[in-house]
């Protein structure tokens, strides 16, 4: 399921984070690509473990946790610390490539399986051209580019790239959840139940078969949830 979250970040949270990000120290955003992504990779990231980095992860945790449509769609039971990253210049691309299936927490050595890969954008889309997010998915081709704060979810599966940055800089965060539901085709079922449960609510109320139906969401969920 490919899925696009707006407004996961306000203006206020927005500012503050360009602002952390404006402080941070970039390196080359092949350190920490594997032995297949490094022959594609060319972008900026900032370093983990400084107090800048801890202080935009914290910020972005914060406002995943109070989004409903995150939670719904993700279903998340471990997320990674959220990463940033920066294209344009001569490190303006990310070629084809596809996440690796298990990420490694380096402060805390916890491993998160990739279910569902994040990119949440940080810079307006009018500051650069180009750095379109092209994702493969049973669809074709889906070229995102998104406004500032808003994010796209799509399955770690898939095969993606970042275009060229010709102009400016596309600064974005990008971190992985490992679901408690792991069937992409699950999570996107027990979504779409989820959200016709929220209008039918808003509809009608708590009725009869609306409590009937919200104990079929729940059926499912215990039934392919692994907490």
């Amino acid at each position: 399921m490919l899925l696009h979250v707006p407004d996961v970040l306000t203006s206020d949270e927005l500012r503050t984070l360009r602002s952390l990000l404006d402080e941070a120290a970039w390196r080359d955003g092949r350190a920490t690509a594997g032995t297949q992504a490094v022959q594609a990779k060319n972008n900026e990231q900032i370093a983990t473990g400084t107090d800048t980095a801890q202080a935009a992860q914290q910020l972005v945790l914060q406002a995943l946790h109070r989004n409903p449509l995150f939670f719904s769609a993700a279903l998340p039971r471990k997320i990674f610390p959220p990463q940033f990253n920066r294209y344009g210049g001569e490190t303006n691309f990310y070629g084809d490539h596809v996440d690796g299936a298990v990420m490694h927490v380096a402060a805390t050595g916890e491993k998160v399986r990739t279910d569902v890969s994040c990119t949440l954008f940080i810079a307006d889309p009018t500051d650069y051209d180009g750095g379109e997010l092209v994702i493969n998915d049973t669809y074709g081709q889906q070229r995102v580019k998104l406004p500032a704060g808003d994010m796209v979810l799509y399955p770690s599966t898939s095969v993606h790239r970042v275009e060229p940055v010709t102009r400016g800089h596309r600064v974005a965060s990008f971190f992985w959840v490992q679901s408690l539901v792991r069937s992409d085709e699950q999570r996107r079922l027990l979504f779409d139940l989820d959200m016709n449960l929220m209008r039918l609510r808003d509809a009608h109320g708590e009725s009869g078969p609306m409590v009937g139906l919200t104990g079929t969401y729940h059926n499912l969920l215990r039934l392919w949830a692994d907490a």
